[in-house]
């Protein structure tokens, strides 16, 4: 995950919250994030199929949330866009005849649930409103 969707996500899902309702276009939030329109438009596809936006297409279209801020956790947004493991995954397949080498992955295996559900269960306690209400 460390590709940097959820920063993206969460930029988008807080402009998206402080809007109130309105329908931001993906240029006008692209240059928010300093990043080119077609990455957003694929991230509020994303956001879309998870349920956390609504969009409309068109000269007048763009994004809005799909229900409230405050209903809306910091974990769902993780969860929508969580793709690999949080602290990355070895390129290597290491030697399955030395003791370490076979048994790495396993014990890296568990290590990373334990702590992707700390960072989950830390997530699940705030809200996009509460992470919105931040800005000024």
């Amino acid at each position: 995950m460390n590709n940097g969707r959820f920063p993206i996500s969460l930029h988008i899902l807080t402009l998206l919250a402080r809007a109130k309702g309105e329908l931001l276009p993906s240029d006008l939030i692209a240059g928010s994030i300093n990043c080119n329109p077609v990455l957003v438009r694929k991230e509020i596809s994303n956001l879309r199929n998870h349920g956390l936006i609504e969009s409309k297409e068109g000269k007048n279209g763009g994004a809005t949330l799909a229900k409230p801020a405050e209903t809306i956790l910091l974990a769902d947004i993780y969860n929508a866009v969580k793709q690999s493991s949080l602290l990355g995954n070895s390129r290597n397949m290491p030697n399955p005849d030395c003791s370490v080498g076979k048994q790495i992955n396993l014990h890296l295996d568990n290590l990373y649930a334990e702590v992707e559900g700390a960072l989950i269960k830390k997530l699940q306690h705030i809200s996009l409103d509460d992470f919105s209400s931040q800005f000024e």
